[in-house]
């Protein structure tokens, strides 16, 4: 499935994407601060989206004029989740390269996201955590309608191998719905 913004393509990673995957996900503040390693060669970037991409609701994130991948979005619904989650809820799980920070891009996509959540897969609620001290993150979730529902002190991170503290947000689909226009 292929979604679509004003400025972005949300499609499905391919084998072709690895280079350009590598060309952000290697960037030390990438990586990091959403809990999982910098990337250390195209190969492992190949390897990531033959793995931890290729699964349904999972997306490249393309910027329209220039046809890259820049980022990924995706919807971990229920067991797939990073989170205990039912099958009627979804976790929102996104990151874009430095070079596209600042832009309004990943709360574009979210939104999108969010709508395909919500009326196309009908799911009931949408998740999302992010770490102490992401505060780009924690905008974006902020930008779309999410609250803060609770926070998790000392969490093991098997990514990074460390412990954090995560805050988590969630939105209803009767919220969303609820939303201003431009908002949802």
């Amino acid at each position: 499935m292929t979604l679509q913004t004003e400025r972005l393509i949300l499609r499905p990673w391919q084998n072709s994407d690895a280079e350009d995957l590598y060309v952000y996900a290697n960037d030390e503040r990438v990586g990091p601060i959403a809990g999982w390693p910098a990337h250390t060669s195209v190969e492992e970037s190949a390897e990531i989206i033959r793995t931890v991409f290729n699964m349904p609701e999972v997306y490249a994130v393309e910027q329209r004029d220039n046809g890259r991948a820049i980022g990924c979005i995706g919807i971990l619904i229920g067991k797939n989740s990073n989170f205990k989650l039912s099958e009627e809820e979804g976790e929102i799980a996104y990151w874009i390269g430095v070079p596209y920070w600042g832009q309004g891009l990943i709360p574009e996509a979210v939104r999108e996201v969010m709508r395909h959540a919500f009326e196309t897969l009908k799911l009931n609620a949408l998740w999302c955590g992010y770490f102490a001290n992401n505060t780009q993150s924690h905008r974006v979730q902020a930008k779309c309608g999410f609250r803060h529902h609770r926070t998790e002190e000392n969490k093991y991170n098997p990514f990074l191998r460390d412990y954090r503290t995560e805050h988590i947000s969630r939105i209803t689909a009767q919220e969303w719905l609820a939303l201003p226009k431009q908002q949802a």
